[in-house]
């Protein structure tokens, strides 16, 4: 399944756990064909779990190749580089692509990367792996069709 990802920012009050209220701006990652409906998206999944108002302050388009979701709290920037031949020069070609992996730990996030890249033909190498400040990832329900409504 392709994936078209916008980094939406939220911000809203939120209440700490010593009861304190606090502004926070919080970046999720949404599954949509355009600006308007990231937006659209992201407003109907922030009322389930935001009470009171909130404001979307920011979307921007999320260069993303490939995601691995699954199990974990936190989410992982991956930058893979595929190395290829330069036909006329003979030289190797390093092209970089960035990732989505969810996991607990970098460990964790090696391992599942690893996993989710066994199938590919092209030689790569991890770049760098840097825990992202993302709290929830969106993508379409299984069964949903994209609309451009």
């Amino acid at each position: 399944m392709y994936y078209n990802w916008f980094e939406c920012k939220i911000s809203y009050v939120k209440m700490m756990e010593d009861g304190r209220l606090k502004k926070a701006t919080e970046p999720y990652l949404v599954d949509a064909l355009s600006f308007t409906e990231a937006e659209a998206r992201i407003v109907e999944e922030a009322k389930v779990f935001i009470s009171g108002e909130f404001i979307v302050k920011d979307i921007k388009r999320a260069r993303l190749s490939e995601t691995f979701l699954g199990e974990g709290d936190k989410y992982y920037k991956v930058k893979v580089s595929y190395i290829t031949l330069d036909a006329q020069s003979g030289r190797e070609k390093k092209t970089p692509a960035y990732m989505l992996v969810q996991a607990s730990t970098i460990d964790e996030a090696k391992s599942r990367l690893a996993e989710g890249m066994k199938g590919t033909m092209s030689d790569y190498v991890v770049e760098s792996i840097t825990e992202t400040k993302v709290v929830d990832v969106f993508p379409y329900e299984e069964g949903k069709e994209k609309t451009n409504e």
